[in-house]
């Protein structure tokens, strides 16, 4: 609704300088809000990662000629080590939107493709287990 007396240039200069306005937020406030935000899934449990087969000596072989295509990693939480169960997995990078797979009946599952930036691992069980992991960079 324009008040009376509002002429078309009167109301395009004002709405410019809310624009201005809206764009001028303080840096602070946009990093507390960020920040803020981190916090949105605080209930999660934390996993660890218990195993890298990158790091597995009986894995390692005395002459590798290319890399393996498969990476496997394990890791554990209080409530997720017994029993496995499928769950649904989002994986989360710091910059662009997350991707979600499923976990099978025994818990494993894919990313494809495997991201370059670090990312972390949100896993969310039928029953409404939530577990995070750190953020991991392969």
């Amino acid at each position: 609704m324009v008040a009376e007396g509002w002429d078309d240039e009167a109301l395009l200069a004002a709405l410019r300088q809310a624009l201005r306005a809206r764009q001028a937020v303080p840096a602070e406030f946009v990093e507390a809000g960020q920040n803020a935000f981190a916090w949105h899934n605080i209930d999660a449990e934390l996993a660890q990662l218990t195993y890298d087969s990158t790091c597995d000596p009986e894995l390692a072989p005395s002459v590798r000629t290319e890399a393996a295509s498969i990476r496997a990693l394990t890791f554990t939480s209080a409530h997720l080590i017994v029993p496995t169960q499928t769950a649904t997995i989002k994986v989360q990078s710091r910059t662009g939107p997350e991707t979600a797979v499923s976990a099978d009946e025994i818990g494993c599952f894919m990313i494809r493709p495997i991201p370059s930036l670090p990312f972390r691992l949100h896993c969310r069980t039928g029953i409404g287990i939530d577990v995070l992991t750190g953020w991991i960079t392969l």
